[in-house]
C-alpha cells in the first residue's frame, strides 16, 4: 500500500482514508458517510468541514455512486498490491423503514427479533440513530420496559431495549408528555437493578445511565415526587457494585435530586451517607470524589444527615484527607461540610475528632496556600469559632495570627 499512490479524490477530507461509502453534501463536497455523519450527529457540528459553509443536520447526504464505482475498480486493479475491494454499501436506513419496524414491534411474536434489529441499527451508525430519534424509538423502548418488562416481570428484550436507549435519546418535551401519561417509568428503570439477567452488570449500568439522562431532562414535578424506594435502589447500586460509569451516573442522579429537601431526607433514610463515605474510601477517580462530596454537602445540611456523617468513624477523616488533594470543587465542598459539622454538631467529641484526624491542621494549611479567598474566610471562621477547644494545636496560632 505504501508503494502505490492513492488518487486524492478517493480520500475522505475528514478521516484521510479511502472512502467506503462516499456521499456528497449540499455544499458539493464528498465525504465518507461514517465520517460526515459522526461530524454532524455526534460532534454536533453545523458547518461543512471543508468549506465552513452552513450544513444543517437534516440536510441530505447524496450517495456518490460514480465515485464509489471508481474506487472499487481502482481497488480491483491494485489487488496485487494487497488492496481489498470495498464492498458495495447497503442502502441507508430511512424514517419510513423505522416506522414500519415500530408498527410491527407491538406484535408479541415479532417483538424480540425487531428489538434486536433496532439495537443493531442503533449501534451501526449515526445516520440510523437520527432516523430512530425522529421515528420515536426511544419512547417505544421506554413503554416496552414499563408496560411489558416491568408489568409482567419479563427480562427478554430488556438488555436490548436499554442498549437502544443508551444510543437513542428522547427529547425533554416528549419525555415530560410521557411522564404525564405513565407514572411508572422511573419505577420500571429502578426495577431493572434487581432483575436477574445474564449480563447483570451491563444491564444495570445501562439502566442507571438511562435514568441519569431522564432525571436531567425531567421537570421539577418528577424530581419532587421521587419516593423512598427510588433512593434505596440507587444506594443499593453503590453498595452492590456496578461499572465506574454506572457509579458516576447513580451519583449524578442523587446530586440532581438533592435541591429538594424531602429528597435529602429520603437519601439519609436510605443509608446514603454511610455508603458514600465507604465508596470514597475506595480511592475513586477525581470526578467520583467531586460527586460524592457534592452529595455529602447537601445531606450534611440536615440534622439526620450530619448525625449519620459523624457516626461513621471515617467521615471526618476522609473529608479531611481529600481537602487540598483532589480539586478546587472538592476543596469547596470539604470546607463547607466541616463548617456545618463543627457549627451545628460540634460536640466535644466531634471537635476532638477533627483535631485527631487532621482536619484542624488541614484548615490551617488552607490559610497558607493559594486558593479562593472565600474558602480562606470560611476556614478562618471555623478555626476562630473553636479556638478554645483547639488552641493547643501548634499550627493554630501561627495561622490565625501570623507574625
Amino acid at each position: 500500500m505504501d508503494d502505490i499512490e492513492v488518487p486524492q479524490y478517493f480520500i475522505c477530507p475528514i478521516s484521510l482514508q479511502i472512502m467506503k461509502d462516499p456521499v456528497t453534501t449540499i455544499t458539493g463536497i464528498t465525504y465518507d458517510r461514517e465520517s460526515i455523519e459522526h461530524w454532524l450527529f455526534q460532534s454536533k457540528n453545523i458547518t461543512c468541514p471543508a468549506t465552513k459553509q452552513p450544513l444543517p443536520k437534516d440536510s441530505e447526504l447524496t450517495p456518490n455512486h460514480t465515485l464509489r464505482r471508481l474506487i472499487q475498480a481502482w481497488c480491483t486493479d491494485n489487488a496485487s498490491y494487497g488492496i481489498d475491494r470495498i464492498p458495495t454499501p447497503k442502502p441507508p436506513l430511512n424514517k419510513a423503514q423505522v416506522l414500519k419496524l415500530l408498527k410491527d414491534f407491538w406484535h408479541p411474536q415479532l417483538q424480540l427479533n425487531i428489538i434486536r434489529k433496532l439495537e443493531f441499527l442503533a449501534v451501526e451508525n449515526e445516520g440510523n440513530r437520527k432516523y430512530m430519534v425522529e421515528a420515536g424509538v426511544a419512547k417505544a423502548m421506554l413503554l416496552f420496559i414499563t408496560n411489558i418488562c416491568y408489568k409482567n416481570g419479563q427480562v427478554d428484550g430488556l438488555e436490548e431495549a436499554l442498549s437502544i436507549l443508551h444510543f437513542v435519546r428522547i427529547s425533554s418535551e416528549e419525555l415530560n408528555r410521557l411522564f404525564m401519561e405513565n407514572d411508572q417509568i422511573i419505577n420500571s428503570l429502578t426495577w431493572v437493578f434487581g432483575c436477574e439477567t445474564e449480563n447483570q452488570i451491563a444491564v444495570s449500568t445501562h439502566a442507571v445511565l438511562v435514568l441519569k439522562y431522564i432525571i436531567q431532562k425531567a421537570n421539577s414535578t418528577v424530581l419532587e415526587t421521587l419516593n423512598r424506594n427510588f433512593f434505596k435502589k440507587l444506594v443499593g447500586i453503590l453498595r452492590n457494585g456496578v461499572t465506574q460509569q454506572g457509579v458516576n451516573a447513580a451519583l449524578h442522579v442523587m446530586l440532581d435530586a438533592c435541591p429538594w429537601g424531602r429528597n435529602r431526607i429520603k437519601m439519609v433514610e436510605a443509608g446514603a451517607v454511610y455508603e458514600l463515605i465507604e465508596l470514597e474510601f475506595c480511592a475513586p477517580e477525581k470526578r467520583t470524589t467531586e460527586l460524592i462530596f457534592g452529595i455529602l454537602f447537601h445531606l450534611c445540611s440536615c440534622a439526620d444527615g450530619r448525625a449519620q456523617f459523624i457516626s461513621h468513624k471515617g467521615g471526618i477523616s476522609v473529608v479531611s484527607k481529600r481537602l487540598l488533594r483532589v480539586s478546587p470543587t472538592t476543596n469547596d465542598r470539604a470546607v463547607l461540610i466541616l463548617s456545618m459539622v463543627s457549627k451545628y454538631s460540634g460536640t466535644n467529641l466531634v471537635l476532638q475528632e477533627m483535631l485527631e484526624v487532621g482536619a484542624v491542621p488541614k484548615l490551617c494549611t488552607l490559610l497558607q496556600v493559594d486558593c479562593a479567598p472565600y474558602l480562606k474566610d470560611k476556614a478562618r471562621e471555623i478555626l476562630k469559632s473553636h479556638y478554645e477547644e483547639w488552641k493547643n494545636c501548634p499550627c493554630l496560632g501561627m495561622s490565625l495570627y501570623p507574625r
